[in-house]
């Protein structure tokens, strides 16, 4: 989809080259001369991007800024201004600006700035849509993220599913999705109008696990005096099982699996009658399987019968790309759950959220962003809301002991600032949110700092390459 950008400066000359560049860069472009007639622009053009000059004839920018924001415009804004200013530029960024730009624009960083805007923007659309889909509790692909090694596997996932008796082994870290993998196959086989039940084979205590799986009869046992009891696989006829925690069964249990699988036939626990039942059997479990065979913990024949098809779930550090959109998704649904109005993310929280290592997965960011959600002010999410410590920890705390020797000829001032900002960016590897952090400035005024200063980033990281 094009996206639509409002250039709103009443300089007739910029306001032309601009809209001649960004029309090449397949940007749909509209003009506003007046600043008196934003309102009408914006309601007739729809854009998803203005940019806005702060100094208009007849107009103030950021107040302007200001009027768009108490009406409930959101549409991600960047200032214009040919001034220099640092103070200006925070005032605007306070204000709700995305980003600024000082003239002459410089057409590259225009690009950039746009671009990491668009997917932005993109990706609130991929999260509406993925809102959606986890209203109606249909997963597809959205649901899952973008990323290459997802792709993978829902395809090989898809394929699986159209045979609808193939056992299917299911590995992955705690937190991983595994549930969710297993219930999307069900979903796209020929068992999708029948039930998805899922046993935690962890959960359940030892002596009731096969009454649990099996059922049991009135009387079997002590406690089982009032009435039948169906057992999951009894309830699973004609759809799908998923055993989590597959390598926690024992091994007698372990061997009434084993003959279920391949006879498709048990007797209730106490009971007389063979019961026959029709379903697809998926396996899911944090541990390596084969590795518990060796060990003597799970029975060889039963991993060879359930490991026909295989899915390995990779850790959500290993899809960076997917972490965005599932943390918008979780924002979405806790601001939703706790009647907030719709939030957003700041951009520290963001790449802090991406940069983490999320050793409990998918399940603790979902966590992470609920306690987040209850603390945060402004609905806006920030990074002290998320009470990552390992982030927080400062890697760079023993930076404030240097040397700084001044010749004696002296030295220039923005020599000095510049130095410093390139040395930071090439210590904390080209990460503007830890520079900042590390200089005590905000990311803006850092940022600010760096175009002041003709400090490019590329350029800071090929000088430290060498």
């Amino acid at each position: 989809m094009t996206l639509k950008i409002l250039i709103i400066d009443d300089d007739n000359l910029v306001s032309i080259s601009l809209k001649k560049a960004l029309l090449k860069l397949g940007y749909d472009v509209e003009v506003c001369l007046n600043g008196g007639d934003v309102q009408d622009y914006i309601k007739r053009f729809d854009p998803d991007i203005i940019l806005l000059d702060i100094y208009l004839t007849t107009h103030n920018g950021i107040e302007i800024l200001k009027e768009l924001r108490q009406s409930g415009i959101s549409v991600p804004v960047v200032m214009i201004t040919g001034y220099a200013d640092v103070n200006i530029a925070v005032k605007a960024i306070k204000t709700g600006a995305q980003d600024f730009l000082l003239k002459p624009i410089d057409l590259e960083q225009l690009k950039i700035i746009l671009g990491k805007i668009s997917e932005k923007i993109e990706l609130s659309r991929e999260v509406n849509k993925l809102h959606s889909l986890l209203e109606e509790d249909r997963l597809t692909r959205e649901f899952f993220g973008k990323s290459r090694q997802i792709n993978k596997i829902l395809t090989y996932a898809e394929k699986v599913a159209k045979s609808p008796d193939t056992t299917i082994l299911i590995e992955g870290e705690s937190g991983t999705g595994k549930e969710m993998i297993a219930k999307y196959i069900h979903q796209n086989s020929p068992r999708a109008n029948g039930r998805f039940i899922q046993i935690n084979c962890a959960a359940i205590p030892k002596e009731l696990a096969e009454s649990e799986f099996f059922g049991h009869e009135k009387g079997a046992f002590t406690g089982a005096a009032q009435k039948t009891k169906l057992g999951k696989f009894e309830l699973a006829d004609g759809g799908t099982i998923l055993l989590d925690e597959v390598a926690e069964l024992t091994l007698d249990l372990q061997v009434k699996l084993l003959r279920v699988l391949q006879e498709k036939n048990f007797y209730r626990v106490g009971g007389e009658r063979e019961i026959k039942v029709d379903v697809r059997v998926i396996a899911a479990t944090n541990k390596n399987l084969e590795n518990e065979v060796k060990n003597g913990n799970f029975r060889e024949d039963l991993f060879y019968r359930l490991n026909v098809a295989y899915v390995k779930m990779p850790s959500l550090r290993d899809r960076k790309e997917d972490i965005p959109l599932l943390a918008y998704a979780f924002l979405n649904e806790f601001t939703s759950r706790f009647q907030s109005e719709k939030a957003t993310i700041s951009p520290d929280a963001l790449e802090m959220i991406t940069s983490y290592a999320w050793k409990g997965n998918i399940r603790e960011l979902r966590n992470v962003i609920e306690r987040g959600v209850l603390l945060m002010e402004e609905n806006e999410l920030k990074a002290q809301d998320l009470s990552l410590q390992s982030v927080k920890a400062d890697p760079y705390a023993k930076l404030d002991e240097f040397i700084l020797k001044v010749p004696s000829d002296g030295v220039k001032i923005d020599v000095v600032l510049k130095k410093l900002i390139e040395d930071t960016l090439k210590i904390t590897d080209g990460n503007q949110v830890h520079a900042a952090k590390v200089l005590g400035l905000s990311r803006s005024k850092l940022r600010y700092r760096m175009e002041q200063l003709g400090i490019h980033l590329k350029k800071t990281l090929e000088d430290k390459a060498r």
